[in-house]
């Protein structure tokens, strides 16, 4: 196997910017995003370190700017991959302080930001960095460019893109920062900036070794994600005439679901199209065995679009209909209270299928939020969820009747009779389904009507846990046996919204309907709530009655 060269120099500044190196910013790094703050602070730096001395620049400390990464052999040719927000920033401070020196002085600064062509020759112009392409010439125009900084200042923002709006910000800022010091002055930070100010630079000709380098040196978190390098991937293989047609429509679906989310994304296509547990990187998962860059265009246009957009309206709530949105959204919003997010592949893979048949989305969503619950319920592992619902991912795929009995969609008389034994034990001991269940169970209650904040409700005892010794709950409850059969049931369990002081827990049952379980306005939001205080006592056959109440409940919403 052939090693894998890495190299790490330090370089200053004019030999950054000089023709040992040709600088191109590739399609999976992100655009440009420094704001004035970041760009700011880099000068006020730069200024501080040159100091207001006449010390001959050579004298002065040099001032280290940090590491970049590259992708790149002997040629002049380097991709970053680490980097490119200082290298922009430092393009565009060069171009400021051209703008704000003398003639002389203003050619020199010109080497670094391109190497001139030739009309004779026939030679074009070669800049020392080029942004992505959607920036690429805006850049070269209004700033790489003489005169484009004085030109930048009489663009309109409302016709800019957001990177193009913090290239001109951070132009504007180093301009009016340069007007308040001295010339000789901006023609020693221009001196300093050149000569004194280094950058390690770190480069190796292989993507992979490169990415893992960045891994390393970059301690603050991955910038790169695996959906840019997919990217970088998926669109370099589109003909060029179309790929900034595919660029946009990527980043557009990206930024529309948030980064974290569109790499979630990756999960779910991976988990429809692989249906099974992971079990490599899913970088290389998607490349060795989904291999989406052999057909790129249909890719982004039949997968990741209509993924994206099902996804989106399933986490945002947000699907449009002219009948039954509020239904779907409703049942989306119960559907993302699971506590695994196993059930979105096939979520996104029904909805992108049928989003224009609503009756279709109702009867379906009914059943996957029954099903997603039940497996919850019961503790289902990751391994059970996982080959439960890849085996809905191919019975949705092959239009399979979803409805009949045998479906993986719905449950076996078995997996009923297991959903109902758990509901109907200790619930309250089981703390990572106890709210759920409870919330489910007050909404159906109150017929779909409440409207739920899970972060400020908590479930209490009716009968408490350790009552006191001469309360009334003694004479209703007599023995520790009787209390242990009752006091964690559903039949003794109410929903408050908000916490209440402890010790009102054991308060005896008038006294605790009063203080424990009303608001300030003596109404509970809470259906659960309202029916205790109608009670006017709570004994053993009050709890067992309302016990069996609820679970038929339960039975009813679940169909269980």
């Amino acid at each position: 196997m052939n090693r894998v060269s890495i190299k790490g120099e330090e370089h200053p500044i004019r030999k950054i910017f000089s023709d040992d190196f040709m600088f191109t910013i590739p399609l999976y790094q992100r655009p440009y995003a420094w704001t004035n703050e970041q760009a700011g602070e880099l000068l006020e730096d730069l200024l501080t370190s040159l100091g207001d001395g006449n010390d001959t620049i050579d004298k002065l400390n040099p001032y280290f700017l940090g590491s970049i990464v590259l992708i790149k052999s002997e040629q002049p040719d380097a991709e970053i991959v680490d980097g490119q927000q200082r290298l922009t920033t430092l393009t565009i401070l060069l171009a400021a302080l051209r703008a704000s020196l003398p003639t002389e002085h203003a050619n020199d600064l010109t080497t670094y930001l391109y190497q001139k062509g030739s009309l004779i020759a026939g030679i074009d112009n070669r800049y020392r960095l080029t942004l992505r392409e959607r920036d690429a010439e805006f850049f070269k125009e209004y700033i790489q460019n003489e005169g484009g900084i004085n030109k930048l200042k009489n663009l309109n923002n409302a016709e800019l893109m957001d990177t193009q709006k913090l290239i001109k910000q951070n132009a504007h800022l180093f301009w009016q920062r340069l007007q308040t010091i001295a010339e000789s002055h901006r023609i020693r930070l221009a001196q300093f900036l050149i000569t004194q100010c280094f950058l390690v630079v770190v480069s190796t000709p292989d993507f992979d070794s490169a990415y893992r380098i960045f891994s390393v040196l970059n301690n603050r978190g991955l910038d790169l994600s695996i959906t840019d390098i997919l990217k970088a991937d998926i669109i370099g293989k589109i003909p060029e005439s179309q790929q900034e047609k595919y660029t946009i429509k990527w980043e557009d679906t990206e930024e529309n679901l948030g980064r974290e989310l569109f790499k979630d994304l990756f999960s779910h296509i991976r988990m429809i199209k692989e249906k099974k547990k992971l079990s490599k990187s899913i970088l290389k998962e998607f490349q060795e065995n989904i291999n989406p860059a052999a057909g790129s265009q249909q890719f982004i246009d039949e997968i990741l679009y209509p993924y994206a957009k099902a996804f989106s309206e399933i986490q945002k709530l947000t699907y449009e209909s002219e009948r039954r949105a509020e239904e779907i959204n409703q049942l989306f919003k119960w559907l993302n209270k699971i506590d695994n997010f196993d059930w979105i592949p096939p979520a996104i893979l029904y909805l992108s299928r049928n989003r224009n048949n609503p009756d279709n989305l109702v009867r379906f969503f009914i059943d996957l939020d029954r099903l997603a619950a039940g497996l919850m319920i019961v503790r289902a592992n990751i391994n059970e969820r996982i080959e439960r619902y890849s085996r809905l991912l191919t019975a949705i795929e092959q239009e399979e009747d979803l409805f009949n009995s045998y479906s993986p969609l719905q449950f076996t008389p078995e997996e009923s009779n297991n959903i109902l034994r758990v509901l109907d034990s200790d619930l309250y001991l089981i703390q990572k389904i106890r709210r759920y269940v409870l919330v489910r169970l007050d909404a159906a209650l109150s017929e779909g009507e409440a409207s739920y904040n899970f972060s400020n409700i908590t479930v209490e005892h009716v009968l408490p846990q350790n009552p006191g010794a001469n309360s009334e709950w003694m004479k209703w409850f007599p023995s520790q046996e009787e209390r242990d059969q009752y006091v964690h049931r559903l039949g003794n369990l109410v929903l408050l919204s908000s916490a209440k002081n402890t010790l009102a827990q054991n308060y005896d049952f008038d006294v605790k309907k009063q203080k424990y379980f009303t608001t300030k306005t003596g109404v509970s939001p809470f259906a659960l709530t309202t029916q205790v205080l109608r009670e006017q006592e709570w004994t053993p056959e009050v709890i067992a009655r309302r016990q069996k109440e609820l679970i038929n409940v339960l039975k009813n919403l679940w169909r269980l």
